[in-house]
Parts: C-alpha cells; sequence; structure tokens
C-alpha cells in the first residue's frame, strides 16, 4: 500500500494494521512525521511525489506495486484563490501520472478532493480509470470542511500508444456502480 502525502502518519499507522506482517505500507509527504510508527510494516520518508527521484524510492520501497493508493494529501494554503487552485491542480495531476508507476492492475485509490473545479476535472479523468469510482464524504470529516473523497476500485493501467506515448486505458463511461467502502 502506498500513502501519498502521509503526514501526520495516522493513516499510515492504521494501513500498518490493516495490511498486517505479511504486506507493506510505505509513506511519503514534504514533511517529516511527528513520530515514528512503530510497526515493523511501515516505512516513511520525506519526498516529494513531483520529483522522478522520490517516485522511483518509493516503487523501490514498495517492493512491487500497491494494492491500494491513499492519498489524503492537501497544498499548502496560502489564501489566495488561484495560488491554491494551482497547487491542488498540480498535486492532483501528481497523483494521476504517479498511479501507472506505483498502483497494481485491479488495485483500488482513495483520493482527498477538495471542491474545485480543478477536483471535478481529475475526478472525472480518474474515473476513465477505473472499473468502478463514487465520492464519498466521511463521517470524520469537520462540519463545513470542503473534503470529499474518490473511492476508486478495479485500476486500469495506461496503455503505450504511437512513439511511447502513455494514456488513458480502454474504459469505458457507463455508470458507475454502487460500492460500499
Amino acid at each position: 500500500m502506498a500513502d501519498l502525502g502521509c503526514w501526520p502518519g495516522s493513516w499510515l499507522e492504521v494501513a500498518g494494521r490493516v495490511v498486517g506482517p505479511r504486506g507493506r505500507v510505505v509513506g511519503i509527504d514534504l514533511r517529516p512525521l511527528d513520530r515514528p510508527i512503530d510497526l515493523p510494516n511501515v516505512f516513511a520518508f520525506e519526498g516529494d511525489l513531483c520529483e522522478s527521484a522520490d517516485l522511483e524510492r518509493l516503487r523501490s520501497e514498495l517492493g512491487k506495486r500497491a494494492d491500494v493508493v491513499l492519498c489524503d494529501a492537501s497544498p499548502k494554503r496560502t489564501g489566495v484563490r488561484v495560488v491554491d487552485r494551482a497547487r491542488e491542480a498540480a498535486l492532483l495531476e501528481a497523483v494521476e501520472k504517479a498511479l501507472d508507476a506505483l498502483l497494481s492492475p485491479g488495485g483500488s485509490l482513495l483520493l482527498k478532493l477538495l471542491d474545485a473545479p480543478e477536483a471535478l476535472s481529475a475526478e472525472r479523468r480518474l474515473r476513465r480509470r477505473f472499473a468502478s469510482a463514487r465520492v464519498l464524504r466521511l463521517r470524520a470529516t469537520r462540519r463545513g470542511s470542503r473534503e470529499r473523497y474518490l473511492l476508486a476500485r478495479g485500476f486500469r493501467p495506461a496503455e503505450a500508444g504511437p512513439a511511447g506515448e502513455s494514456g488513458p486505458g480502454k474504459a469505458t463511461t457507463g455508470r458507475d456502480r454502487e460500492e460500499s467502502p
């Protein structure tokens, strides 16, 4: 399992317990964890998902493609709408690009989305990459928060196109199935 934006570490710790001793959870964040996670199957490091060297390290630490990618990351807010939206778009694009390197075919994604046009656009693109997807609001979400999560299952990796270009796989755009999380 990969945890993108793993600070402060609570999701990382829960994921480590869920996958058990036979599983592996690797987290990456721009900030160090508040405290070490004392589980032998959990590893976290400071890094930037947008940097190819850090993405390669994440892949290496995983040992194989992940069955699940979690992303509870959100960009640091400035209060300037144009800047904040650009940062959100860049983060979502980085996650989207990283999926082909990190997520196994048929895998699942849980991705935080903020209520903004950039998130809606990313959600539409990502839905085409999975067999099913739906948007959830977690019970633990603060009242008034714009946070919601895309739960997507059945990942379809991009196929190499002409001259090595990659693009979305042959995804159907039919109605999404309802699934319980």
